[in-house]
């Protein structure tokens, strides 16, 4: 077993990028892989991400009043 799921990236490839075979093929790994959203973009938030906003973005000031919130 080689590791690829062909089935599932044919159809991803095929079906869900509507490549045509022979496009497909031409396509190495690494190029369908980033068509399809992996292994690229921006890593999800950490702990050290969602302090920073918070604290940028809080969700009340002080002395502010929200109306019994």
């Amino acid at each position: 077993m080689n590791g690829f799921d062909w089935p599932a990236l044919m159809r991803a490839g095929m079906l869900g990028l509507r490549l045509t075979p022979e496009a497909f093929w031409r396509l190495t790994p690494a190029e369908l892989r980033l068509m399809l959203g992996q292994g690229a973009g921006v890593a999800p938030m950490n702990r050290a991400g969602l302090d920073a906003l918070l604290a940028a973005w809080p969700d009340k000031s002080e002395g502010e009043d929200h109306g019994g919130d």
